[in-house]
């Protein structure tokens, strides 16, 4: 029997919602209103919460309330150990700058930054120690800016610590003197941070200028080596590996710390640290997709997590300038690629529009990915470094990698179709847009329009392709084009009755496509193959609606010739 009290509130609680009924009503809102409701209360507590996007100083973050996901506990294990020296790589906008700045601020003894976060519960101390700290990205890839940016980092540390440099005084000298100078003052040993220490090398690989910037740094950080006993922490970031350098042929004990278990999560984000933090960003998106939550975070786990750092760890990590520009935009973009990201790789990976199917899977020793130099390490080892590729397993001292995500595998192949139809982006781009947004209508006459124009697009003169089987040719283009336009797309897919040509998924339709020459058989072989094998039976169980294609190709390479849904 319900109270008196209960009875009041159901009372009240059925005349608001009565209420709130004829309200809506009036208005003609109904199902409408109430999305409208929700999002707004997505909003609203998501309203004082600040994203620290684009943000890489870790002050800014604390003092002015962003966001932040608390590393503090493995930085204070990273700066606590017997290693002087450390090294640690990661793909760029994976929050090295974040991680550095923080390092900063603990070395400084900013203890103000750090309360109610992990690292308030072991570290006792807090001894401010003098910090050098160059950011290799502000740097260039010349010579004289290399030169240049050094000059005026060093004219800057002298005046701090009132270093008088002699008139002929090299930049080893003028860094030996500031080292020196910051421990004698203080009496404490100084902190070095290094951070994108790789990236003039990275720009000038491949120029003349190469070999030169290449010396400068071997004259000036030598003298890290020298000058060990003044020096409590050395750290160092990149995401390549140039080992014919002093940092890593002088700094023999050098720690690269980069496949360490214990710090396979330093930057990046987990999923338990996204569950944890980001619980009203996710809510928030859920709302804008029209999605549950589960789905929510099944999306951005699909578009920007599946990275892994240490096969003794194989937590997936998130990219976190991704995830974050995601959550404060509430949409899901392609971030990491439209920053940049993708510049390098004609420099290190040749001829990737006929190789990329080989990274899907891809074998490389532990030594070759640990170890090796990035320019002469092969293909594989640069697209692991730079975020491309990422470790799907590991046995027996061999490791595979693989691509990490959704949103690398759109960024790889809108690179790739460009090269394999020797035409610009912007010359095919319109073509792509129609045919996902016909794909996604069910749109067959033009889908299959815009599909015939971009295979025709790439040219049988194509010396690259000449020595493929022509049924592998076709394949590489179809499912080259499909990647690109952000479909998700298995080649040659084994089910119980047979071996699938193709698979394409949008977000409302399943294509299952079979593939015949013209002196195959053509349409009507791919349609009889289709039904006698009952592809589309395996996809039916999916919401989605399944279309069956069956599609005719010229067997002297010139293109789409016919199409009909089965």
């Amino acid at each position: 029997m319900l109270s008196l009290h209960d009875s009041v509130f159901l009372d009240r609680e059925q005349k608001h919602n009565n209420a709130q009924r004829m309200e809506e009503k009036a208005w003609g809102l109904g199902k409408k209103s109430y999305i409208c409701k929700q999002k707004q209360g997505a909003m609203a507590e998501t309203r004082n919460r600040r994203l620290p996007v684009g943000i890489q100083s870790f002050e800014k973050i604390r003092e002015d309330g962003y966001l932040y996901v608390d590393k503090t506990d493995i930085v204070w294990e990273l700066t606590n150990t017997d290693n002087t020296y450390n090294y640690l790589s990661r793909p760029r906008r994976f929050g090295k700058s974040v991680l550095v700045d923080t390092l900063e601020a603990y070395f400084l003894g900013k203890r103000e930054l750090f309360e109610g976060l992990r690292i308030m519960e072991l570290e006792r101390e807090w001894v401010k120690r003098p910090v050098i700290r160059l950011d290799m990205s502000r740097a260039g890839a010349a010579p004289d800016t290399l030169r240049s940016y050094l000059d005026n980092a060093f004219d800057h540390l002298e005046k701090e610590y009132g270093v008088v440099p002699k008139p002929t005084a090299q930049l080893a000298d003028r860094f030996d003197a500031i080292i020196q100078t910051a421990y004698r003052q203080t009496g404490q040993q100084v902190a070095i941070l290094i951070d994108e220490y790789d990236s003039p090398l990275q720009h000038s690989w491949r120029t003349p200028h190469h070999e030169a910037c290449t010396s400068i740094y071997r004259e000036v950080f030598a003298i890290l080596k020298a000058d060990d006993k003044y020096e409590k922490f050395v750290f160092i970031t990149g995401i390549t590996k140039f080992t014919q350098i002093s940092l890593f042929s002088v700094l023999n004990n050098l720690s690269n710390i980069s496949f360490e278990p214990e710090y396979a999560a330093i930057c990046g984000i987990t999923k338990e640290e996204m569950l944890r933090d980001f619980k009203p960003e996710i809510g928030k998106l859920a709302e804008y997709e029209h999605r549950t939550f589960d789905e929510a975070v099944a999306l951005l786990t699909a578009h920007y997590d599946g990275y892994h750092f240490s096969h003794d760890n194989m937590a997936d990590i998130f990219n976190p300038f991704s995830l974050v520009n995601a959550l404060s935009d509430s949409k899901l973009r392609n971030y990491w690629a439209a920053s940049g990201a993708t510049s390098l790789l004609p420099k290190f990976v040749d001829n990737i529009e006929i190789r990329l199917k080989n990274f899907e899977n891809c074998p490389i020793d532990s030594d070759t990915l640990e170890t090796s130099d990035v320019t002469g390490g092969g293909a594989e080892l640069f697209l692991y470094q730079s975020g491309y590729l990422t470790i799907k397993g590991y046995t027996d001292g061999i490791y595979i990698l693989g691509i990490p995500n959704y949103e690398v595998r759109k960024a790889l192949y809108k690179i790739v179709l460009p090269a394999l139809t020797l035409k610009t982006n912007d010359q095919v781009i319109s073509t792509q847009s129609m045919l996902l947004y016909n794909l996604q209508l069910g749109n067959l006459p033009e889908a299959m329009k815009c599909l015939k124009a971009l295979v025709a697009d790439v040219p049988y003169s194509n010396k690259k392709l000449a020595s493929m089987d022509m049924e592998e040719r076709y394949r590489l283009i179809l499912s080259t084009i499909f990647n690109a336009i952000g479909c998700r797309v298995e080649v040659e897919k084994m089910i119980a009755t047979g071996r699938i040509d193709m698979v394409v998924e949008t977000i409302h339709i399943i294509y299952v496509l079979e593939l015949k020459l013209s002196n195959n058989g053509g349409i009507h072989a791919a349609t009889q193959q289709i039904r006698d094998k009952q592809y589309a039976e395996p996809f039916k169980a999916d919401k989605r609606r399944v279309v069956a294609l069956a599609i005719e190709l010229d067997d002297k390479g010139k293109g789409l010739i016919d199409w009909k849904e089965v």
